[in-house]
């Protein structure tokens, strides 16, 4: 028997403790049955108010009831247990690459641009992963550690949520991106440790060209995961357009060229273990985090017991102590008698 961390090691004793109820009960029916007090006084016949001893009559007989109730739950031996749990959790170190050059303000992830479908889709990615630890990078025209893995996501979503657009000079640095997130897991001793890297760009800037990024990621054994957004071709942006009337600069949305360099996504991805997606809209793009959401699941292994602590030596003096005080009150006169002829 085992009542939140409460168990009777042997409950099969516990029909010694209905003892005590039943003597009780046979107590009581004797005394109705014309068993009367050893001494009753006269003047109790006479009207006047019992005497203590009458008062008190039950009382040996209570703590003897008493006693074996406690002496049946000692011989059942009564434990209580503290839950004791061991975690062993072999996790996935990740980093999320993220490209924020102005091309990510496309809008055709309707009805948000780019960025924005981006973020929110790498938010939820990172609440399904509490187990493992997460950083974050962003490129652009240079790279940027927004946050270095850890399993904090309440810092980590803090951070992603910060992120924006013109945040750093415009451009597409993919390898630049690739090495400042391979150099958040250069120290990681984790089973496996990967990158997602978001682009919807061909590389145009960074002081690294992608192919050693690769060479390098090949080094540490990290797998990298490419994700090229959008549709490629022209795509509706928002620019700025002076207006020749008023002379004033104002937002229009017009159709740009924006190519996504494919065949280098694949070629960093297949290279490193990895897989290559597109992302044409958000609803892939979300699939596809998924995707990686399930191709990268962490091992967690938990072992759960718990120690128990004997309680009996305390009930058992209990126990002990009510019945030798309801034999001091018997001896001293306090009991139940038959009565007299």
């Amino acid at each position: 028997m085992d009542l939140a961390g409460f168990r009777f090691q042997d409950p099969l004793f516990l029909w010694v403790a209905l003892a005590g109820p039943l003597a009780l009960a046979a107590s009581l029916w004797r005394e109705r049955r014309g068993r009367a007090i050893l001494f009753p006084g006269a003047g109790r016949l006479a009207g006047r108010p019992p005497g203590w001893r009458a008062r008190v009559r039950h009382v040996p007989i209570s703590l003897a009831a008493t006693g074996l109730v406690l002496g049946g739950v000692a011989l059942s031996r009564p434990q209580h247990g503290a839950y004791k749990e061991n975690v062993t959790n072999q996790g996935v170190d990740i980093v999320v690459a993220l490209d924020v050059s102005g091309s990510m303000a496309a809008e055709d992830f309707q009805p948000r641009n780019r960025l924005e479908v981006a973020k929110t889709v790498v938010s939820q990615f990172v609440q399904r992963r509490a187990s493992d630890r997460i950083g974050l990078v962003v490129f652009a025209g240079k790279s940027l550690t927004k946050s270095p893995p850890t399993t904090d996501s309440g810092v980590l979503l803090s951070q992603l949520e910060d992120v924006r657009l013109g945040m750093l000079p415009d451009g597409t640095a993919i390898g630049s991106g690739l090495s400042t997130a391979l150099t958040r897991l250069r120290r990681s001793e984790a089973r496996s440790r990967i990158i997602v890297l978001v682009t919807d760009g061909a590389n145009n800037a960074g002081e690294i060209d992608p192919a050693t990024a690769t060479d390098l990621a090949r080094a540490l054994q990290t797998r990298v995961y490419t994700i090229g957004v959008g549709r490629g071709g022209l795509v509706p942006m928002p620019v700025d357009v002076r207006d020749p009337v008023t002379g004033r600069t104002v937002k229009k949305t017009l159709p740009v060229e924006v190519d996504v360099d494919e065949g280098l996504l694949k070629s960093i991805a297949q290279r490193t273990g990895g897989e290559f997606f597109r992302a044409s809209d958000s609803d892939s793009l979300r699939t596809i985090f998924d995707r990686i959401d399930r191709l990268e699941k962490s091992e967690i292994k938990s072992t759960a017991y718990r120690r128990y602590r004997d309680l009996y030596p305390e009930v058992l003096t209990a126990a002990a102590a009510l019945l030798a005080a309801a034999g001091l009150a018997w001896s001293g006169g306090l009991r139940v008698a038959p009565a007299g002829p």
